[in-house]
């Protein structure tokens, strides 16, 4: 997004940054509530910051929804957070309980878990279920993406 001001969605208070593409995004905070906008780690999230991540982020979303007593989500969730590390900041990541946002899984037609949805501009654009190791998650976001 070269010359563009990117939006990112504060995962702690929910609060919109603009932040110029000359800025390390790694280094950014956030102008409200100044938590690091990008940890290197997927956030958590519950149906509103959900929805305002997917909806206002002008990068890439992607969701892990995941539930607690699913063994290869529990299997899939420090490679989710390794590919955090490879894909922030160009790509917000986050993780949606199913268990406790059954109303969101819903919505979203989650049939199987895990499974990963990948946003761009507040549209879903792919969707991939079953756990994956931190490598191919992030080429699989890539590749869905033109990278």
């Amino acid at each position: 997004m070269s010359g563009t001001d990117r939006q990112i969605v504060c995962t702690a208070c929910g609060a919109t940054n603009r932040l110029p593409p000359e800025r390390d995004a790694r280094a950014a905070r956030c102008g409200k509530c100044r938590d690091a906008l990008f940890s290197g780690h997927p956030a958590d999230v519950e149906g509103a910051m959900f929805q305002r991540q997917v909806g206002r982020n002008s990068i890439p979303v992607l969701v892990d929804v995941w539930a607690p007593w699913c063994g290869p989500c529990r299997m899939m969730a420090p490679e989710f957070a390794r590919a955090a590390g490879m894909l922030e900041p160009e790509m917000r990541l986050i993780k949606l309980n199913s268990e406790t946002e059954p109303q969101v899984a819903a919505a979203l037609g989650i049939r199987g878990i895990p499974t990963l949805i990948l946003y761009r501009g507040g549209r879903e654009i792919a969707r991939q279920s079953g756990a994956m190791n931190a490598a191919s998650i992030a080429g699989w976001a890539q590749a869905q993406l033109g990278n």
